[in-house]
């Protein structure tokens, strides 16, 4: 059996992800006829047609989709040999973060502390869903990912999932609302509460506690932004389910106050990595230095 051409999967994947044949081809200086037959002899040693024509667009068919995903693996981990190599021979080192659009930005800051301010460093920083950033460590366009759960479980692939600390949740708001009681139930009785969604861990704890408390608490917001019910804590909107490491500042200023402590509820934050063959060296170190002892 013939091995794969990869010059063919080359041609293919810049086709498949221009979606215009032309457009592909004057970029690569090639004819049409050149670039269509390169496209012909893949489809003919993979045994499946790679696109369908409509109108002048060229549209992925199943067996396209398959073959894309893993060209972009394929060729990601090209690049990625390749500046792993090089790198080898240069001071500076890029460490590429991912953090979930909706995560603490204290947590994601003390994270980075350790590496801020480093000549040899660059920090590429992007937000994202989560959905998104394993995506981007599973095409390596990520080193890391930071998450409020553990990556789920995948047989195709590796991910590995560093869980870095557990942040007690309390209720939070300004002095004139606390007003001195710290009593969680108490305060849940009275005043409106800003909640993470449905999708949260945290909110899926905190139902349940209100469930045993026999307390049915006034929304005042539900938001899935830990940043948002920051601000919205600071503009008295009502008690912000948090753990402490979101209003760091504002607690320690004395803008906002906390509550005891919600039983049994705790915000998790992980470190999520893609078992490579070349790993970025700056990251053992980083989740080592991350990651707080738990007792047991």
């Amino acid at each position: 059996m013939s091995s794969l051409n990869y010059h063919h999967l080359r041609y293919f994947h810049a086709v498949a992800h221009d979606g215009n044949l032309t457009r592909t081809a004057e970029r690569l200086n090639l004819s049409q006829s050149a670039l269509s037959t390169q496209i012909r002899k893949l489809e003919e040693r993979l045994g499946h047609r790679l696109f369908d024509r409509r109108g002048r667009q060229l549209v992925l068919t199943e067996a396209g989709r398959i073959a894309l995903d893993h060209a972009d693996e394929i060729f990601a981990a090209g690049d990625e040999l390749v500046d792993t190599l090089k790198a080898a021979g240069r001071a500076r080192r890029a460490l590429r973060v991912g953090a979930m659009a909706t995560l603490s930005r204290n947590f994601t800051l003390g994270f980075l502390r350790p590496l801020l301010g480093r000549a040899d460093v660059e920090i590429v920083l992007r937000s994202g869903s989560p959905a998104e950033l394993m995506q981007g460590l599973a095409t390596l366009n990520l080193d890391v990912a930071l998450l409020n759960r553990a990556a789920a479980e995948d047989a195709v692939t590796p991910f590995v999932s560093h869980r870095l600390d557990d942040q007690p949740v309390s209720l939070v708001g300004t002095p004139a609302r606390l007003a001195g009681e710290r009593d969680p139930a108490a305060l849940l009785a009275r005043e409106p509460v800003i909640l993470p969604t449905a999708e949260s861990p945290v909110r899926t704890g905190f139902d349940a506690l209100c469930d045993r408390l026999g307390i049915r608490p006034q929304i005042s917001a539900e938001v899935d932004d830990m940043a948002m019910m920051r601000l919205m804590a600071r503009a008295d909107a009502g008690l912000a389910v948090l753990p402490s490491i979101v209003v760091t500042d504002e607690l320690s200023t004395g803008v906002l106050k906390e509550a005891q402590t919600l039983a049994g509820i705790t915000e998790s934050f992980h470190a999520v990595t893609l078992e490579r063959r070349f790993p970025n060296p700056l990251l053992p170190e980083l989740i080592r230095l991350a990651a707080r002892p738990r007792a047991g």
